[in-house]
Order: C-alpha cells, then sequence, then structure tokens
C-alpha cells in the first residue's frame, strides 16, 4: 500500500522567488455586462459611464466602461494562485496604478506579474517584503492596466514553524 500524500495548492514562498521572474497567469478571465453592474454596484459606484447605456453611448468610447477598479481588481486575483495563495502575510499596498486603455464588457484580461525587489522584514522575521509589477492585457494584447504590487510574504521554514506552533496550541499535533 502507498502512503497518501496531500497536495495542497499554492503560490510561492519568497525564498523560492528571485528579481526578474516573470508569472503569466492562465486562463483569463473575460469581463461580462453583469460582473461590471455587480461590482460597480456592490462599491457603490454610481457612475453612468459604467451602467447607463445610453449616457455612455454619447460619451467618447460610445459604449459602458469596464469598472477601472474591476479590472485592477481581476489582475490581482489572477496572479493569486500563481504568485501569493496560501504564502502571503498582508499586502502592503498597491501604486503606481495606470489604465491605459479603457476595457470594454466581453473583453477578456490575461495578467503577468514580474517581481522586482525582494527584501527582508527588518520586523517580522522569517517574513519578505516582495514587489510586483503587475500588467494586464485584453484578448488583442493592449495593455489596459498597470499596477505595482507589494506583499508581506512567508519563507517556506518560517512559515511551517509558526504553522507548527499553532497546531500544537490548538493541541491538534498536526505537522505542517
Amino acid at each position: 500500500m502507498t502512503e497518501r500524500v496531500e497536495i495542497e495548492q499554492r503560490g510561492r514562498y519568497a525564498d523560492e522567488l528571485a528579481v526578474g521572474q516573470v508569472y503569466l497567469h492562465r486562463p483569463g478571465r473575460t469581463l461580462t455586462e453583469a460582473d461590471n453592474v455587480l461590482f460597480t454596484t456592490l462599491t457603490m459606484n454610481p457612475q453612468a459611464l459604467h451602467l447607463d447605456h445610453a449616457y455612455a453611448a454619447a460619451q467618447p468610447f460610445g459604449r459602458p466602461l469596464v469598472n477601472s477598479m474591476l479590472t485592477l481588481s481581476t489582475l490581482v486575483g489572477l496572479a493569486v494562485g500563481q504568485t501569493t495563495q496560501g504564502t502571503l502575510v498582508a499586502q502592503l499596498g498597491l501604486g503606481e496604478i495606470a489604465f491605459p486603455k479603457p476595457v470594454f464588457h466581453g473583453d477578456t484580461l490575461y495578467g503577468r506579474s514580474e517581481v522586482t525587489a525582494i527584501r527582508e522584514s527588518s520586523s517580522r522575521p522569517g517574513q519578505r517584503i516582495v514587489t510586483f509589477a503587475m500588467t494586464g492585457e485584453n484578448q488583442h494584447g493592449d495593455v489596459v492596466v498597470r499596477a505595482q504590487r507589494t506583499c508581506l510574504m512567508w519563507t517556506a521554514p518560517a512559515h511551517a514553524e509558526a504553522k507548527a506552533k499553532a497546531a500544537d496550541a490548538a493541541g491538534t499535533g498536526e505537522r505542517a
């Protein structure tokens, strides 16, 4: 009988990352009108450019625009599985955000993350601050969003130690 092995899906630990690594986030995500209306109303954004077809038709792009915050959120979401799933301590910030071209209903967003900086946390041993340059493109290859994402991330040894301590404290005896 073979031993059962369980493998948990996760992103990368900070000690598995290197400056210059590039992650392509596939599959992409097609943004629908329903996505846009739901996100826009959930976030209390009454901007007519996102909700009112007649109003948007009279504006320069001639049709409703996908909420730029939905575009940004989707870009970050596309990256999580490959980069920070289960290895993130905290998202420290998003900066240098730009939306060079609009996104319309039916456009598909594809993501790319490049590791641009890694440094040890001065206050949290076993954790590192990692910066990603993120880019989102539509199905035509047009860049529609750029952002810098800075994260506090675990190293593998520190995370294993923290999980073991938490399991011991909980009395489960489970090991990482």
